[in-house]
């Protein structure tokens, strides 16, 4: 077995070994879930909700979140496995970083899931629970599409397009969805990326950070807006929309009669839900964070009792080394028709929280 010598320093720094060396308790083994970042609420809530149905389960838990830094996830994973944790629910920040770390696991009987982000260049994931993340691109486009009447043939408009981080693979899933909706219209004519960057080469956002879009939407308005109005952004995520929200306010969007542009969104945060209230951010996806937990604790059900987990796709996520099998939920707009129904009927939200 390699050692971790370094790397499992750097885990110790980071509190990777709060949890102890048992990794059997009552009978059920540990499960090591390994979490991006407590930057985005919803990550907090995919450990709490993943921890809180294994441990109704009777498993003990390993859950660590890697402040977005590789060296840190790549460590606590590798923790997990020295631990001795039977199953890693993976939630990457780069999956192709982990790619040693996971065969030195699947060399011990481990099994991977990866959680959300698909784990890429690694022969060693066995399973993957997501969204419909090609659907998620699509919702989002619809939104833009119906709030612009295009299907109605309104237009021109102008619209400016958002990646998220390059080295997450659903970003490129929701890039594809939404773009298979948009372009036509672009190619028509009745759309218009006034500024031309389209591809996620030149609109990925790394490591979906709001600051780091809002500044790119500064620099389109002060370089191709003077005198014309943005009537669209595509925007994947809640975080980046509320700084491309920031930027367009900053600029007189949204005051003195000068209209703000449909937003899209994803994730459905408070923030973004109170701004879809407040009529500024147009649109975001829902992903009940709930039933993925479910799925994925059904996952680890399955392998550890020796049977297949459910799966309903087994064509779409290759990762470049294989097509690992995946179970995809489905997203469900919100946008201000629907969101008490959804998010607050539906049980995910209670009303004040949204005050």
């Amino acid at each position: 077995m390699k050692l971790f010598t370094s790397t499992l320093l750097a885990a110790v720094a980071v509190g990777a070994l709060t949890f102890g060396s048992a990794a059997w308790a009552d009978g059920k083994p540990t499960v090591g879930i390994a979490m991006p970042t407590k930057t985005s609420e919803r990550w907090i809530d995919d450990g709490n909700n993943i921890v809180k149905q294994l441990q109704a389960k009777g498993y003990q838990t390993d859950l660590q979140y890697a402040d977005d830094d590789i060296p840190t996830q790549r460590a606590q994973v590798e923790n997990m496995v020295t631990k001795g944790d039977k199953v890693l629910v993976i939630a990457a920040i780069d999956g192709t970083t982990l790619t040693e770390a996971l065969h030195e696991a699947a060399a011990k009987g481990v099994k991977i899931i990866s959680y959300d982000r698909l784990i890429r260049n690694s022969p060693d994931v066995d399973y993957y629970a997501t969204f419909d993340n090609f659907k998620v691109g699509v919702l989002q486009a619809q939104s833009i599409e119906s709030a612009l009447g295009l299907k109605d043939g309104k237009g021109p408009f102008n619209i400016e397009l958002f990646g998220g981080s390059p080295d997450d693979n659903n970003a490129f899933f929701f890039y594809n969805g939404a773009m298979s909706e948009l372009q036509p219209y672009i190619d028509s004519g009745k759309l218009v990326v006034q500024s031309k960057q389209m591809g996620m080469d030149k609109v990925g956002t790394l490591r979906w950070d709001g600051s780091v879009a809002q500044s790119r939407m500064d620099n389109l308005l002060s370089a191709f807006y003077t005198g014309k109005h943005v009537d669209a952004v595509l925007s994947p995520y809640d975080g980046l929309s509320r700084g491309i929200l920031s930027s367009l306010k900053s600029a007189g969007y949204g005051s003195g009669g000068v209209k703000l542009p449909i937003v899209t969104g994803q994730d459905c945060e408070v923030a973004s839900v109170k701004s879809i209230i407040a009529s500024e951010q147009y649109s975001s996806i829902y992903k009940d964070t709930r039933d993925l937990a479910k799925v994925t604790v059904g996952m680890v059900d399955a392998v550890l009792s020796g049977s297949k987990p459910e799966i309903n796709d087994t064509k779409t996520y290759d990762n470049g080394k294989k097509v690992v099998p995946s179970y995809l939920l489905t997203p469900v707009l919100v946008s201000a028709d629907n969101w008490q129904k959804i998010l607050v009927d539906g049980g995910y939200y209670k009303l004040d929280q949204l005050k």
